[in-house]
């Protein structure tokens, strides 16, 4: 079984996002769904679901994102 990056997910409070995506990416999401739900035993009805878990993982894990971060947060 593949190690994902993208564990089980929560719903929150959601903000509608229009995006458009290649054919390439698209059938690249559906079937991380596929490993996803085979995976985690959590069908995905709608692959799209996916993008903002997707995006907040790597958010969270991108490390010159956070040392900007804090280096604006910061008080000088």
């Amino acid at each position: 079984m593949a190690k994902l990056k993208l564990g089980a997910f929560a719903d929150d409070k959601p903000v509608r996002v229009t995006v458009e995506l290649s054919g390439s990416l698209h059938r690249d999401l559906v079937a991380y769904a596929e490993v996803f739900a085979q995976e985690t035993g959590q069908p995905v009805a709608d692959p799209a679901k996916l993008i903002a878990p997707m995006i907040q993982r790597f958010i969270a894990t991108d490390r010159g994102f956070s040392q900007a971060r804090r280096r604006s947060t910061s008080p000088e």
